[in-house]
């Protein structure tokens, strides 16, 4: 089908979104200019603000549009306890299903060395700074993630003399966080136990 250029760029555009294929980026592309104009329009602003606003926490390297986010400048919050997540939906979903007051620290990602996702890639040595700081507790971090990455990250806080734990319960190997019902993470949560 013969489509305009700047039609063809949008559907190009739209396939960036994961699970968005040529098919369902083609139907996306028609349901905003033929129903819905101003979404589309409201969309494309509110993208180019999210692109240009938003970064990452010195801090925790979660996702924030000032220096450090809510929670890191939450002083409610406890310092002492620490929650290593691989990407922020799996924080949003440890907020969500559990009674966590402590701080986290967001990987952006896992150990993947063919994908050129190294330590220094994954703001490991923001955390090794953050854990000789000593703020952190003698009984975390809590470690939530896939084996090759909370082994090393159990590693690292051993040497800092940080006993890690790791989620247990319910929580399948390699699980993504932000899929696990808020019933079993809550449970998951309560009953970790000390990282391999």
């Amino acid at each position: 089908m013969l489509y305009p250029p700047s039609l063809n760029r949008l559907i190009e555009a739209l396939r960036c979104l994961p699970g968005v294929g040529a098919r369902t980026a083609q139907r996306m592309a028609h349901h905003l200019l033929e129903r819905n104009r101003d979404g589309g329009r409201r969309l494309a602003q509110r993208l180019a603000e999210a692109m240009d606003g938003i970064g990452n926490c010195a801090r925790c390297r979660n996702f924030s549009d000032t220096e450090l986010c809510s929670v890191c400048t939450n002083a409610s919050r406890d310092a002492s306890l620490l929650c290593v997540v691989e990407m922020p939906a799996a924080q949003v979903a440890i907020e969500q299903a559990t009674g966590y007051r402590g701080r986290y620290f967001v990987l952006q990602g896992r150990l993947s060395p063919l994908d050129g996702l190294g330590p220094r890639e994954l703001g490991l040595d923001l955390l090794t700074e953050r854990l000789a700081e000593g703020e952190v507790g003698p009984e975390g971090p809590l470690v939530a993630g896939v084996e090759a990455t909370a082994h090393y990250l159990a590693q690292l806080a051993r040497q800092h003399g940080v006993r890690p734990s790791r989620l247990a319960h319910g929580v399948p190997l390699g699980g993504e966080l932000e899929y696990i019902d808020r019933g079993t993470l809550a449970h998951a949560f309560g009953a970790r136990q000390d990282a391999g």
